[in-house]
Parts: C-alpha cells; sequence; structure tokens
C-alpha cells in the first residue's frame, strides 16, 4: 500500500494496537533523510528483524531451530543480508505479519531497489505479510515494478485549507501574542505554502 503522507505513525500505533489483540507481528522502519546516505539494506532489514523478534513472545520450535542456524550464520562474520531475510521470511510465515516503512523516497536510488527486491521475496514465502509504505507519488512505479499486482496506491495530498488551518491553529497557540499581527501571519501563511508545494 502505498500514500502520499509522509507520516505513518498513526497507522504503526493502531497497527500496534491490533497486534496486541491477535498473534500478529508489526515491524515498522522510519527513513531519515539526513542519513540517506548511511543506510543499507542490511540496517534496514536488520532493525525491523530486531523489533519483530523482540515482538514474539514466544518462539515456535520450528522458527526456533531456523533462527538459531541463521543467528549462528550472522555471528560467523558480518551480517549477511541473506540470512537477516530467511530469518524474516520464517517470522513472517508463521503469523500475520505487517512491514511498515515510512519516506521510502529517502532511501537512496540503490538500497531502496534492494530493499523492495528483499520485501519481494519476504511477500512471495509469507503471504500473510502485508506492507504499508509511504512515500511520494513518484515512488508508486517503482513499488509497482518490484511488487506487481500486490499494491494498492492511495493518494493522501494535503488541501491547502488544511494547512492553513492547521499553521493558524498553531500560531494562535503561540505564548508571545503581542509578536504576532495580521501582516506577520499572512507572511508566515505564504512562505509555508509555497515551501511544502509538491510534498
Amino acid at each position: 500500500m502505498l500514500t502520499s503522507c509522509h507520516d505513518s505513525s498513526l497507522v504503526v500505533d493502531t497497527l500496534r494496537d491490533v497486534a496486541r489483540e491477535q498473534n500478529t507481528t508489526i515491524g515498522y522502519y522510519y527513513f531519515d533523510f539526513r542519513a540517506r546516505k548511511d543506510l543499507s539494506a542490511v540496517d534496514i532489514l536488520g532493525s525491523l528483524l530486531k523489533q519483530m523478534m523482540s515482538e514474539i513472545e514466544i518462539v515456535p520450535g520450528g522458527i526456533l531451530r531456523g533462527l538459531r542456524e541463521q543467528t549462528d550464520a550472522i555471528y560467523a562474520d558480518e551480517p549477511q543480508l541473506v540470512n537477516i531475510v530467511q530469518m524474516l521470511q520464517l517470522i513472517t510465515s508463521s503469523q500475520p505479519t505487517f512491514l511498515c516503512i515510512d519516506a521510502l523516497g529517502e532511501c537512496g536510488g540503490v538500497q531502496r531497489a534492494k530493499v523492495l527486491e528483499l520485501l519481494k521475496q519476504i511477500v512471495e514465502k509469507s503471504p500473510g505479510t502485508r506492507i504499508f509504505a509511504t512515500g511520494r507519488s513518484p515512488i508508486g512505479a517503482e513499488i509497482e515494478e518490484h511488487l506487481p499486482g500486490r499494491v494498492v496506491s492511495v493518494s493522501a495530498d494535503p488541501r491547502k485549507d488544511d494547512i492553513i488551518r492547521y499553521i493558524r491553529s498553531r500560531l494562535a497557540k503561540d505564548k508571545t501574542q503581542d509578536a504576532m499581527d495580521g501582516c506577520l501571519e499572512e507572511d508566515i501563511l505564504e512562505k509555508t505554502l509555497g515551501n511544502i508545494s509538491g510534498m
């Protein structure tokens, strides 16, 4: 699933509530544009794996054996993507899973393609796995290319009126009311709306 909305924390919180009530696992990753050059597929999928392992209260025996084998392989040297993917496949194939990835477009192109290809491998082995990804509109075609027939795209472009209403409500809470006048408020609105164009 793809939406152009940048903040998926509400979705993650809702899914976490569902996961507590059902036998469901959730993993999420929030991309930060400031760290995009430092990220690798190992970092991203390794983070998902770590979260999901911490969420499982009782690991079934078959998964535990498989995880031990993969863990031995990982600790033999540097973590290998193939081992991380196999461990994720073991977990996600055992129960319904949600993988949430926020701001996917902030991941560098080469690493993003690698992450999408690995997510495809996970979903192919785990039909109960659902992926929720957010990003700007152009990323939709790339996701569709890697996960053909599995993508539902939902546009969530903010409306100008909603943005204006939000900014005005925030300005109304400003503790230094004397510093604000109508001209300054209009200037803030104009510059903010100009800066967020296309986001």
